[in-house]
């Protein structure tokens, strides 16, 4: 243990706790040993690692959804919050780009961000698939493989089936060449085949059983000598391991008395969709889960996502995903710690860890304790004793009577008692900091301006695509053809194009009476010029991606040209037959002429893939100058079609970066070459549907405690700082429909204060408690940890009251019971340091305040 803890750079007395108390068992049977090999088998109870039973927490972080220079932080975040394992899809489309072409670089670098894992002394799981769905563009699956003659996905199918093995079995050999497979003396515990398609199973007929059971039995005959996982699969065969992905898994049994409970997707928060609002699951509610899972014989739980990262790119799928994909998770978008929902996972991770031994080693004992209360107590021989108390009232708080002791349970909670008789956690009692977090503008600042920071106005340089066919027409179609099956996904954009005639004598002409353009499309989006002119835009939405545009146009008499350049917004992600779905125009007519609607579905239309600016790779280092930019230190507003570039200096500091788009349309937008992603400030239209402040109590589902009604779905895009250069760093953004690119700015994702708010019977886990052989002492004297970023102190508390204080973070109000002491007794502990610990004692505070009260503390400080 020594040996395992001594490369860490803290504290020889923060080591030895974060060492102690990550098992109460055995240490060096937790931490992952790069020499030797592990071998890894399963029982009813648990994972079993060299012969010992394993509780285990993990945590999702996507390789290609963060940066290499990311990795390690991302990784190092996770363990200090008390996870052991991370996990991770095998993104198929991002590997192997054409058949035997495959990529292996940057943010794809699979074997890289797996040693970073091991390197950290973590365990991992590896889901290769190779379907992953995940929002994910076509669900993984490259966009080639659809257009392989005969080839249906994900059903026995034979096409499908050979690159499918092929690829897997590709992944398999390169973790065994690199030795990173457990029983190689690697991380990897756990592979996956397949991925939630139980619930499509039945949509293939008689195929989709033999399809699952070829799965099964192909990934087992690859011999990685670790045990395989399907998610979501009710019949997998042993030795395959069926888990669970909800947002409560409590109630979930394996499809065999010989298999472990494992819970491979818990989800903390959800995904947004352009033009949606934004979830949020609160804390509480997550860790409600979590205990429920092992109070009723849980042993793996795995965050979906932990990080959730970005879309870079094109890659988000859908349609209409953003290209945030932050997921309220713990770690957020940008790689900072979500605060509490960080620090309370991290809190309750602990609290298990003290009940692990009990959990794997004895059986549960149910008691009823009320219509809606229980505990589940297990209780070895030896003495070892663990319970979990949970009150599933959604509305009201109980007190409960439990080996002759009184515990009172917030609704919808679990305590925790590691001795059958101390809580040292509950779910719903949050005791650690809720940070503040801002995105702090700054002005784009070009490379020529002066140390001091002095901006005479960025240079910009535009090109303007060509409105319809540049170069040459693909195609020439009586029709429609589908857009998908046309780019092949090798851009969003594809032109269709057509000339009709206007005779004089139309009344419209005359009388002042617009037409009205009448546009039906599968999906996603479209622009509609007529006349070379701007003249609608329409979109369907994340819940049905087919829509119509109905627009008043001009038209002249004589000829008249119609431009319409349908966009794709990511591909569908799942779903029966998903790779069918398609997208593209199916219907156009124009209204109000003398002999009625002019129906242009029937005529010739000429077709364009891509964008002209996309084909000579303009966004990127070789292609910049294989087109002529215009200069300009006043760039055109509100101009479709526009591609603009400046030269930029990187933002000051060292927080992440994000990119305000707000005042920009929609498009994509590169720094030197790499992809940003999709830009679209879409707003939700839903006013009547978000909430202020989230009641946690009862189940929970994606539109509960949504916020953001009628504001943008994405403002900020990440741009990671490694792809910043000192100075010289070439932005490059394509603007759809218009926008103002002087408003354009970067902002940095700072971290400015914090607040809390802890009560007299809030149970307090400290580290500092914990002897060398595990065990706690269980006074309970309560704290409020605080802490500032790296290289910032507490230099203001703008509020502090010890009695009965209310309200959320950044909006404290005192109480009838207030001691006027508070603000000075937390400066005097806190006041210029990067982190202190307030303790609710005789000696800081007024005890005597209000008799017969609980008492708060609420705290809110400034961090600079």
């Amino acid at each position: 243990m020594a040996k395992l803890c001594s490369t860490n750079p803290t504290p020889v007395k923060t080591r030895l706790i974060l060492c102690t108390f990550l098992s109460t068992v055995s240490i060096l049977a937790t931490l992952v040993s790069s020499a030797a090999a592990n071998n890894v088998s399963y029982d009813r109870r648990s994972l079993i690692i060299n012969g010992q039973r394993k509780l285990l927490i993990s945590a999702s972080i996507h390789y290609p959804r963060s940066v290499p220079a990311m990795w390690p932080g991302l990784v190092q975040s996770a363990k200090e919050g008390g996870v052991d394992v991370i996990e991770t899809y095998v993104f198929w489309n991002g590997h192997e780009l054409s058949p035997d072409n495959y990529y292996f670089g940057g943010r794809y670098d699979l074997v890289k961000f797996v040693k970073i894992v091991q390197q950290a002394g973590m365990y991992m799981i590896l889901r290769i698939g190779p379907f992953v769905a995940a929002e994910w563009n076509f669900g993984g699956v490259p966009v080639w493989l659809h257009y392989v003659p005969g080839t249906v996905f994900r059903t026995d199918n034979e096409p499908f089936k050979h690159y499918m093995q092929k690829f897997v079995a590709f992944i398999v050999d390169l973790m065994k060449q690199e030795k990173l497979f457990s029983s190689k003396g690697g991380p990897i515990i756990l592979a996956q085949v397949e991925n939630e398609y139980g619930d499509m199973e039945r949509n293939y007929g008689d195929g989709g059983k033999r399809y699952a059971l070829w799965a099964a039995n192909m990934a087992v005959s690859l011999n990685t000598g670790v045990p395989w996982i399907m998610c979501q699969q009710y019949d997998a065969p042993d030795p395959v391991i069926n888990t669970c992905n909800s947002f409560y898994c409590d109630q979930f049994t394996p499809n065999s008395p010989n298999k472990p409970k494992m819970w491979t997707e818990n989800w903390p928060g959800w995904f947004k969709t352009f033009g949606g609002r934004d979830p949020h699951r609160p804390p509480e509610d997550v860790a409600y889960a979590v205990a429920r899972f092992f109070q009723k014989g849980g042993s793996l739980q795995n965050y979906y996502m932990y990080h959730g990262g970005t879309n870079f790119g094109r890659t988000s799928g859908g349609p209409f995903i953003t290209t945030s994909y932050d997921y309220d998770a713990p770690i957020d978008e940008y790689g900072l710690p979500r605060l509490p929902k960080w620090a309370h996972l991290k809190d309750l991770h602990r609290a298990i860890k003290l009940c692990e031994h009990a959990l794997l080693n004895s059986e549960p004992n149910l008691l009823s304790l009320g219509p809606l209360q229980e505990v589940d107590v297990y209780a070895e021989p030896s003495g070892p004793c663990a319970a979990f108390i949970a009150n599933m009232d959604d509305k009201n708080d109980k007190i409960v009577q439990f080996r002759n002791m009184s515990y009172h349970l917030p609704a919808w909670s679990v305590s925790i008692l590691p001795d059958c008789k101390n809580v040292v956690f509950n779910t719903a009692k949050v005791g650690s900091q809720t940070s503040k977090v801002e995105m702090v503008q700054e002005n784009l600042q070009p490379s020529s301006a002066s140390v001091d920071g002095d901006i005479k106005g960025l240079q910009w340089e535009i090109f303007v695509e060509k409105v319809g066919i540049w170069g040459e027409a693909n195609l020439v179609r009586n029709g429609f053809v589908d857009h998908i099956n046309t780019t092949k996904d090798t851009s969003d954009y594809l032109w269709y194009t057509t000339s009709f005639h206007v005779g004089e004598d139309e009344e419209f002409l005359r009388d002042g009476n617009q037409p009205i353009l009448i546009v039906e499309s599968k999906g996603h989006a479209v622009h509609a010029f007529v006349n070379q002119k701007l003249e609608a835009s329409a979109s369907g939405n994340d819940s049905v991606s087919s829509f119509e545009l109905q627009s008043p146009i001009s038209l002249k008499a004589g000829n008249n040209e119609i431009a319409l350049l349908s966009m794709t917004v990511g591909l569908q992600n799942g779903g029966p037959f998903y790779d069918s779905v398609g997208a593209g125009l199916t219907s156009v007519q124009i209204s109000g002429f003398n002999n009625g609607p002019k129906d242009l579905s029937i005529v010739n239309w000429t077709y364009r893939i891509g964008l002209e600016g996309e084909h000579h790779g303009i966004y990127k280092a070789d292609g910049l100058s294989s087109v002529k930019w215009i200069s300009t230190s006043e760039p055109p507003k509100e101009q479709p079609l526009t591609w603009y570039k400046a030269i930029v200096n990187a933002p000051p500091g060292d927080e992440p970066i994000g990119i305000d788009m707000i005042h920009m349309g929609k498009g994509l937008a590169w720094l030197n070459g790499e992809e940003i992603g999709r830009y679209w400030p879409r707003k939700s239209s839903k006013h009547d549907e978000c909430v202020h402040q989230c009641d946690y109590r009862g189940k929970f589902s994606p539109n509960k405690c949504s916020t953001g009604c009628g504001e943008a779905s994405q403002r900020w895009y990440h741009v990671p700082r490694s792809w910043f250069k000192p100075s010289g760093n070439i932005l490059v953004v394509f603007e759809e429909k218009g926008g103002d690119p002087t408003e354009i700015r970067f902002s940095r994702r700072k971290t400015t204060g914090f607040c809390a708010i802890v009560s007299e019977d809030h149970p307090t886990f400290k580290p500092e408690s914990l002897d060398q052989d595990g065990t706690q002492d269980y006074k309970n004297n309560v704290i409020v940890q605080l802490k500032c970023p790296f290289n910032t102190r507490v230099s203001t508390v703008k509020f502090a009251s010890f009695g009965t204080p209310s309200g959320i973070c950044g909006s404290y109000t005192t109480g009838d019971c207030h001691d006027p002491s508070s603000i000075s007794v937390v400066e005097r502990v806190c006041l210029n340091k990067n982190k202190c610990t307030v303790e609710l004692t005789e000696e800081s505070f007024n005890k005597g305040l209000c008799p017969g009260t609980i008492k708060k503390l609420a705290v809110e400080a400034v961090c600079s």
